[in-house]
């Protein structure tokens, strides 16, 4: 990048954290935060007319068929009374799934329950593309974290003496799911980012449940602790300023959210070039897929995203993993990750040595739809493993929504 580009850049984030003054003191101290790393961001963002990327995103957002796959739709009633939005997605008869011997008289043995946690700002339809490859041949469960997605507001976290959101807590949300959509019969685990950290949390409270049921665990792109040492590939200075700042700022965002949501979307093309460059890492990725992690990113409120990012400095479920060590595990990471580097996936695989490590070159934060092929074809050998879906099963295209085989 020449040092006119770079001037360039940084100009147009300044431009653009101008902006967020409008709306307030808070969104002024984000959007400085913003402008800092704006420099990094891909330039053509910067320079197309903004009413030509209106009509680029409304265009993308017409004909990209992401985040439309629906299964049947149930409800999950957290400890907290917080209510959890899921789907399910069936086995169908004709899918050549493993046939299941069994005694007259005898009820049929349950099928195997593949459960699908999302992360962080984001929702169940993140996993798009394994969904639609593995739809019909094994039974699936996609949720929505609490605060997410179709999910409702988390109950500790609203009214007036609101509880800080803990992973322990996201642990026993997926239990209440469990229970709802899944209450027998053998389980796989997948979990992405905050979603793989909420698995941990699963089994460091209900080990029994892991020993009992879950038969396989993928965990991808996520972390068992020591997240605030991450430095989201900011130079020493800048990582020491937003860790010293963000949590101040976020909780001022928080508490002006209509401000700040304003201002949000007065910068749209700003945070839409942060996301691209925090959640991929390949420079030819899908316009419309890239759109679609915007919208999923965008649809999440600023004060959801401000109550949740104390939990993760928290974080630290290394011995809970141990409880893991018996079962089949996939561990699988991008290699360019900035918000769970692939360390992280290898420490891990440390603590699970049994486990297939699988780091995926030139992947980043959203590796299951920035490389969604090495993702489902590493999930769908886990699944013929521990025997939910036949060897030579066919998972159908992974760059699709067609049906397997299709």
């Amino acid at each position: 990048m020449s040092d006119t580009s770079t001037g360039d850049a940084v100009a147009a984030a300044a431009t653009a954290a101008g902006n967020w003054r409008k709306a307030g003191i808070a969104g002024a101290a984000i959007g400085v935060i913003a402008a800092g790393a704006a420099a990094g961001v891909a330039l053509e963002r910067l320079t197309v007319g903004r009413g030509m990327r209106k009509k680029a995103r409304l265009a993308l957002d017409a004909s990209g068929p992401y985040g439309a796959l629906r299964g049947m739709p149930g409800r999950a009633l957290a400890d907290d009374g917080t209510e959890l939005y899921y789907e399910s997605d069936e086995v169908e008869p004709d899918s050549g799934g493993p046939r299941r011997r069994r005694l007259f008289g005898r009820k049929a043995p349950a099928p195997v329950t593949v459960v699908f946690s999302h992360g962080y700002c984001l929702s169940q339809d993140s996993w798009h593309f394994q969904r639609a490859a593995l739809r019909g041949l094994v039974r699936t469960v996609h949720w929505d974290q609490r605060s997410h997605g179709r999910s409702a507001r988390g109950a500790s976290q609203s009214g007036p003496d609101p509880v800080p959101v803990s992973i322990d807590q996201l642990g026993r949300d997926l239990k209440a799911v469990i229970d709802a959509a899944a209450p027998e019969g053998p389980l796989v685990l997948v979990g992405h980012s905050m979603g793989g950290m909420t698995v941990m949390a699963l089994a460091d409270q209900f080990p029994e449940l892991v020993r009992e049921r879950v038969v396989g665990v993928a965990l991808v792109g996520t972390s068992c602790g020591k997240l605030g040492e991450v430095n989201y590939g900011l130079p020493v200075a800048g990582v020491n300023a937003v860790r010293r700042v963000l949590p101040g700022v976020l909780k001022a965002l928080g508490s002006q959210a209509e401000l700040v949501e304003r201002g949000r979307r007065a910068t749209a093309d700003l945070f839409a070039g942060l996301i691209k460059r925090y959640s991929f890492s390949s420079k030819d990725v899908d316009p419309a897929v890239a759109r679609f992690a915007e919208r999923l990113i965008e649809s999440t409120p600023i004060d959801v995203v401000a109550e949740f990012y104390p939990a993760f400095v928290e974080h630290d479920k290394a011995e809970a993993l141990e409880v893991f060590l018996e079962v089949p595990a996939l561990v699988l990471a991008g290699d360019r990750d900035l918000v769970t580097p692939s360390s992280h996936s290898e420490a891990i695989a440390d603590i699970l040595p049994d486990a297939e490590l699988v780091i995926v070159p030139d992947g980043g934060h959203l590796v299951m739809l920035e490389h969604p092929e090495a993702v489902t074809d590493r999930l769908a050998d886990l699944l013929a493993r521990v025997g939910a879906v036949p060897t030579a099963a066919n998972v159908g295209p992974y760059g699709s929504t067609a049906q397997p085989g299709g």
